[in-house]
């Protein structure tokens, strides 16, 4: 999508038909995958003080993001996002370290997620995390001398979001009530997303609107009731006929 973008194929409004209930999603979070290598000391078990254990310096950095999280979500102010509880989660979902039971451990790599803000970029997301890290390693007596050390190594999602009054959620979720008898919800949500691309980089408004439940995406019963497909595409059919009536 990206590489179509940058070549010109952008348009004046765009529905990305991602699962949402068949609701309309008009902003979105966004995360970057970090890597953190955490030093330690490595030494023999039987004389393990000499050492200095990289897993209870890990938890020297957990406790920060930790806090870090807390603030960040306690900042946020905008209903679209406070409404989800923890709209930018932060977590550590891989740790891999140690070379033998008995031999302190010297070194650790932990993978995690941290969380963009709303109207923040991916950048300005690293920016932050190293913050973090770098403001706990300075606070702690090895670390301070030993920093751990921060790679993003995956996704980049920057936050995104269309105003809620704009003609393209308005007139969809008309639509929609027309055709479904009910009108649906204009949402924000946690994850990052395509409709970053298109928002960010092709300036053109965009909203998510789909059948399925999102919180079955890429899962092991990942699935979409038939009946939503159909009801959705006669919810775009009947939005592309009024958006596009002469007149």
């Amino acid at each position: 999508m990206l590489a179509a973008i940058r070549a010109g194929s952008t348009g004046d409004l765009a529905i990305i038909p991602e699962p949402t209930r068949l609701d309309v999603i008009v902003a979105h979070a966004g995360a970057i995958t970090f890597r953190l290598t955490v030093p330690g000391r490595a030494a023999h078990a039987s004389m393990r003080r000499e050492g200095v254990s990289a897993l209870d310096k890990l938890e020297v950095l957990q406790a920060a993001l930790v806090a870090d999280e807390a603030r960040r979500n306690a900042a946020e102010t905008d209903p679209l996002m406070t409404e989800l509880g923890l709209p930018y989660p932060t977590i550590i979902g891989k740790v891999n370290g140690g070379e033998w039971a008995s031999t302190v451990i010297d070194r650790i790599v932990a993978e995690g997620r941290y969380g963009v803000r709303l109207g923040q970029s991916a950048r300005d997301a690293e920016a932050d995390l190293r913050a973090v890290i770098d403001d706990a390693c300075r606070g702690d007596e090895f670390l301070r001398d030993h920093p751990a050390t921060v790679e993003v190594t995956g996704g980049r999602f920057s936050s995104a979001r269309v105003p809620a009054d704009h003609p393209l959620p308005v007139g969809l979720a008309d639509a929609a009530e027309a055709v479904l008898g009910r009108r649906p919800r204009l949402l924000g949500e946690p994850y990052g997303a395509d409709m970053r691309l298109l928002v960010n980089e092709g300036h053109t408004p965009t909203v998510m609107f789909g059948p399925g439940d999102p919180t079955v995406i890429h899962a092991a019963d990942e699935h979409v009731p038939l009946d939503e497909v159909v009801a959705c595409a006669r919810v775009l059919a009947t939005w592309l006929v009024r958006t596009l009536a002469p007149g």
